[in-house]
């Protein structure tokens, strides 16, 4: 394109003076012809060197004002020279430069017999040189007005990108949870009852029954729950109406404890301070928070046994669990909070912190005194609906 450019500007500074009906710009000799074919030959390289061609345009221009009466046809040179600069270099250094170099072709002009320094050609030669730094910073300002608009919007997609990517990995959490909560617990129950079911097969086969009841019951809620999450997955512009049944909340824990209680854990529960109506999403972090400390409790507690505490504030729950761990549970559970400390804890532990987290709450589990207690505070706007 430089090529074609500098090919151009040669061709018109030829035709300067033939067109030139009033025979203001001389006639070309040869050795005018070569000069003026070396000056425009260094607009190729106006993008890599645009002081140095702004030099040997400025030049040429300055010395056939000096050596001849006539206009100089090498101006359009120049002038693309001052352009180039204005649209590459810093904008004070163009100004500067222009300037200079629109002030010395006025001097030469006015040394040199062409008028005076309010005469027209110098007034043309300062015009000239404004215009074509103009020009060549209004695309520079169209450049940085477009490239910042180019900017801002891939800013804006890469945002809404890493949106997306961020609720899914939420989502993906939620879901994790709610499997984790769901099958953990009834497993639980499950294994409970198979080793009921194994030790007592043959001394009381009734008990055996009962067991095996208890069994398909498990597996029954089970099923249920993770085909209504399937359900809900597998249709996801599906409304809320939709959910085979409503999610559990604290009114639920009744049937939660009897389960554990067949299971044969004892559950000790205090509830304290005036029940209110809490927010749904509360209740069921409250029910997953439970179910899985007591969860943890059945598996891990050295005696059947567990202690629950609800105490109703006016704009928050308190959740507290505990039970009493035995010396081969404890390292294990030990090493389980040292690592939820690093993010690292298990899907138990690590999903009650998150749930409790996600509502702006507080989460606590230690083990302490042969006790391991976990401790979750779930703020609320008071009676939710």
């Amino acid at each position: 394109m430089d090529v074609l450019l500098a090919v151009a500007v040669y061709g018109i500074s030829m035709l300067v003076p033939v067109m030139d009906g009033n025979s203001s710009t001389g006639p070309w000799t040869a050795r005018g012809a070569f000069f003026g074919a070396v000056i425009c030959a260094s607009l190729v390289f106006r993008r890599r060197l645009p002081w140095a061609v702004l030099l040997a345009t400025a030049s040429g221009t300055a010395v056939y004002l000096a050596s001849s009466p006539h206009k100089s046809p090498l101006m359009p040179a120049t002038m693309i020279a001052m352009y180039t600069c204005a649209l590459h270099r810093p904008r004070r250094e163009a100004v500067a430069a222009v300037t200079v170099v629109a002030v010395l072709l006025a001097g030469v002009s006015v040394v040199f017999g062409h008028g005076g320094w309010l005469g027209p050609e110098s007034i043309a030669l300062i015009a000239l040189s404004a215009s074509a730094a103009a020009v060549g910073f209004a695309v520079r300002n169209r450049r940085a007005y477009i490239a910042a608009v180019e900017e801002r919007a891939r800013r804006a997609e890469q945002t809404r990108e890493e949106e997306a990517h961020r609720r899914v990995i939420d989502e993906r959490l939620r879901i994790a949870r709610e499997l984790h909560d769901v099958l953990a617990h009834h497993i639980a129950l499950i294994n409970v009852q198979a080793a009921v079911v194994d030790h007592v097969l043959e001394t009381d086969p009734r008990q055996a029954r009962e067991s095996l009841a208890h069994i398909r019951r498990a597996a029954r809620s089970s099923l249920t729950e993770v085909r209504t999450s399937i359900g809900l997955l597998r249709r996801p512009d599906a409304p809320d109406e939709a959910a085979v049944e409503p999610s559990p909340g604290v009114d639920a824990l009744p049937d939660l404890i009897a389960g554990f209680a067949a299971a044969g854990l004892i559950v000790d529960q205090k509830v304290t301070g005036p029940p209110v109506d809490l927010p749904a999403a509360v209740g069921l972090t409250a029910y997953r928070v439970v179910q899985e400390a007591l969860t943890n409790a059945s598996k891990y507690a050295c005696q059947p046994f567990a202690e629950l505490e609800l105490h109703y504030l006016p704009s928050a729950l308190r959740i507290h669990v505990r039970n009493r761990s035995d010396p081969a549970a404890r390292s294990g559970l030990s090493t389980g909070l040292d690592a939820l400390e690093r993010g690292e804890g298990g899907h138990g532990l690590l999903g009650m912190r998150e749930r409790a987290h996600a509502l702006g709450g507080t989460f606590t589990a230690r083990t302490a005194d042969g006790w391991f207690e976990v401790r979750v505070l779930l703020p609320h706007e008071g009676a939710g609906t």
